[in-house]
């Protein structure tokens, strides 16, 4: 017949097909002949055609030729109907299947979506086909952009992972759709890329998969589960609060590593819920951040080089076990904070490289494409796609995922076209700078997206230099984001604390230096994973001195962050002062737990948590109306004093911390208020394994002048020790 002779026909035959619909299927044929019914199947020996609904037999197929080419021919009188092919194979198996080629309105309709949205349009969404009013045909539509492509294939399990056998079809706007009847929720599959010369790709997995496999399949899986029912209504739709004013102590957690199975296997998501949950509340952490939990190929990324950022890694189970363990840490009111990396992506042949034989996702120069820090690819944010692609993404987290806040990975490698790269490896923008015009518009798009629609929501920088106005608002010319974090205070904070004590009264500028900034962004201080891996040692092993030297500085660093202006965030193993460097291969020291220098810093770890959410005087962190110095100059004692004071002013606390371990029995400070201090933190109490250093209570004011003030207090200071005294008021 003339019509199996046509050149769409002889691309099909040839995995080249971007019209598959036009030659196959139930196809109008000449004035004698109403309908041809073609179908490619190249490793079927016969197919019978039968009824939608019944098993009436309504034509056997015939063969064209040899390859796998049937059709079957009905007079022009025949009304267009819908068919199920009973195919039989050359291994004498025998299987029925809903022809994909008679549905193009489902394939070709596209989902409402916002650009903001797109996976609800692309990948693999759950579909139908209405038949009649008694018959709905359920499958899967697939949906992948690749424009530079010249064919498209779907495989996978339920075609043996046969390219030739289910080609996608394009309509020119770069996007490939075909809906395959019957492909339910765990189908394992991929997509078969031939490039415009020609050259057949390694098989893609989907950049919208929500699950994709470990190593070595890296199958994508078909995820329509949705079956887990959200009982954190109260607090999805708490009322909006302004964060800046509330206390943020956030808990960073890597889940393979925080707590393992005696033959060293992770926890799973639901394992690790019925622990992690109860742990968090008794610590008093008000946020839990995860290290990134899209998929990754490679466990020693950590979740840093991902590929999947739609798929919950399935290391530790499904995506709706984990939004069993997100629903249970807000049922008891802990929000979750992951890790997001935009930044970039490695360039296994499994992912987005070269995704349709072009730089559809990536910078084609590598002066700008090839991040040479992490020897992997940078996205290209002058496409609209690329943008679209990444906001979307975020948008998932938060709609699908209940998340509360993104913490974005990497941010000053994305603002620097020259990060990382020497003279002569980089290309300038349009104004001859090293500003990456592009992704800074991303990123305020990105922050607009999220504050305008989702306001319980925030995101988080991690950006080191100075950048202007990270985290101010974009119509106030800033990036948007809600919060950044301080790595200057990190570096310098840490830089002191590791030096002998004798050491530390030439380098009291290093502590002080921090609130010359701290008010010009909107601060986490950060003691994350990066500081216990690479050599770094964990927290325990900066400290300098004999072990009980080394706990009481631990102790007198925790109090100094906890009572400096900024949201808190330290990592897993910090709370207790985990021994080891941290490895994601192992559990954390738990055993630990069983000595009194570590119980004891766990313990101070828990007060501090519920001292700082319930002393309103620590909240006001974002102003320079809520910290008041009044001794940052004493280096010959190494000592630091300063008020932190709420809102209202009136209600204040005292914060006075000593980095040497000579106490002092009489040392006067001047204070805000006459009235009376009372003692409400000393991490030098023998409780938590300090010397017990005698000292009152309380306070009373005299009138005495002190470091510019009226009226002052004489203390008696603990060694190597942080104290805060709350204010009662008039004495």
């Amino acid at each position: 017949m003339d019509l199996i002779k046509n050149a769409l026909i002889n691309d099909v035959m040839n995995t080249h097909c971007s019209d598959p619909f036009g030659c196959l299927g139930l196809q109008e044929s000449s004035s004698k002949i109403g309908f041809s019914l073609i179908v490619w199947q190249p490793e079927a020996t016969s197919i019978r055609v039968l009824a939608i609904e019944t098993d009436t037999v309504l034509a056997q197929m015939h063969q064209a030729d040899n390859k796998g080419l049937f059709y079957a021919e009905w007079p022009k009188e025949k009304v267009r109907f819908h068919y199920r092919l009973e195919i039989t194979y050359k291994d004498n198996s025998t299987h029925t299947i809903v022809d994909p080629y008679q549905f193009p309105n489902t394939t070709f309709i596209d989902p409402d979506h916002h650009q903001a949205s797109l996976y609800k349009s692309q990948g693999a969404i759950r579909a139908s086909a209405e038949i009649n009013d008694q018959l709905t045909i359920q499958g899967t539509r697939f949906a992948v952009y690749a424009p530079a492509a010249r064919s498209i294939s779907v495989v996978g399990d339920f075609n043996s992972w046969d390219g030739r056998t289910h080609p996608m079809s394009s309509n020119g706007d770069g996007i490939w759709r075909l809906f395959i009847p019957d492909i339910n929720h765990g189908a394992r599959y991929k997509f078969e890329i031939r490039s415009k010369t020609g050259e057949i790709l390694p098989h893609r997995s989907d950049p919208y998969a929500q699950r994709i496999e470990q190593f070595p399949s890296f199958s994508s899986v078909t995820c329509f589960d949705n079956k887990h029912q959200w009982q954190d209504d109260a607090w999805v739709n708490r009322p909006i609060e302004d964060l800046y004013e509330r206390p943020m102590c956030v808990y960073e957690l890597h889940l393979g590593s925080w707590r393992r199975k005696e033959d060293n296997q992770p926890l799973t998501y639901l394992e690790i819920k019925d622990q992690l949950v109860p742990y968090i509340q008794e610590m008093g952490y008000t946020h839990v951040e995860l290290l990134p939990i899209t998929e990754y190929p490679f466990d020693g990324s950590w979740g840093y080089q991902p590929v999947g950022l739609y798929a919950v890694t399935s290391r530790f189970g499904t995506p709706e076990d984990f939004k069993v363990l997100v629903d249970a840490l807000h049922q008891a009111n802990i929000g979750v904070i992951m890790d997001w990396v935009p930044a970039h992506f490695p360039a296994d042949s499994h992912g987005l490289a070269n995704f349709d034989g072009s730089k559809q996702y990536e910078y084609p120069d590598p002066k700008k494409g090839w991040h040479p820090e992490w020897n992997s690819l940078i996205y290209d944010f002058g496409k609209e796609h690329v943008v679209n692609y990444l906001i979307s993404n975020a948008v998932y987290w938060l709609e699908e995922f209940h998340i509360d806040g993104l913490r974005v990975d990497a941010v000053a490698s994305m603002l620097y076209l020259d990060y990382s790269r020497e003279d002569g490896e980089w290309i300038p923008n349009k104004d001859g700078g090293n500003h990456n015009y592009e992704a800074i518009d991303f990123l305020r798009r990105l922050n607009e997206t999220v504050y305008l629609n989702h306001p319980h929501c925030f995101t988080v920088a991690e950006e080191s230099t100075a950048f202007p106005g990270v985290s101010k608002p974009t119509y106030m010319n800033g990036l948007g984001f809600g919060f950044k974090w301080n790595m200057g205070w990190m570096n310098d904070s840490l830089d002191y604390i590791k030096k002998d004590p004798i050491y530390r009264q030439h380098h009291q500028g290093e502590l002080s230096f921090s609130m010359v900034y701290a008010f010009d962004e909107q601060f986490v201080l950060p003691i994350s994973h990066d500081e216990v891996v690479h050599g770094k040692g964990s927290m325990i092993t900066k400290m300098p001195g004999d072990s009980w030297q080394k706990f009481a500085n631990l102790r007198a660093f925790s109090a100094y962050m906890y009572f400096h202006p900024g949201k808190k965030l330290n990592f897993m193993g910090n709370e207790f002062a985990q021994g080891r460097e941290w490895s994601h291969e192992r559990s954390l020291d738990w055993h630990l737990l069983e000595t009194d220098f570590h119980k004891s810093q766990q313990a101070l770890s828990k007060d501090l948590n519920h001292l700082y959410q319930n002393e309103v005087s620590l909240h006001f962190d974002h102003s320079h109306q809520g910290f008041e110095w009044i001794s940052y100059d004493d280096s010959a004692n190494s000592i630091l004093a300063f008020a932190r004071k709420a809102k209202d002013q009136d209600a204040h606390s005292i914060a006075v911390i000593n980095f040497t371990p000579t106490p002092h029995s009489n040392y006067r400070i001047g204070v805000p208020k006459a009235g009376c201090y009372q003692i409400i933190m000393n991490t030098d109490d023998s409780r938590y394994t300090g010397s017990g250093y005698v000292q009152d209570q309380e306070y009373n004011t005299h009138a005495v002048s002190s470091h510019g003030r009226e009226h002052s207090i004489e203390l008696q200071i603990p060694p190597l020790a942080g104290v805060l005294l709350k204010w009662l008021g008039d004495s």
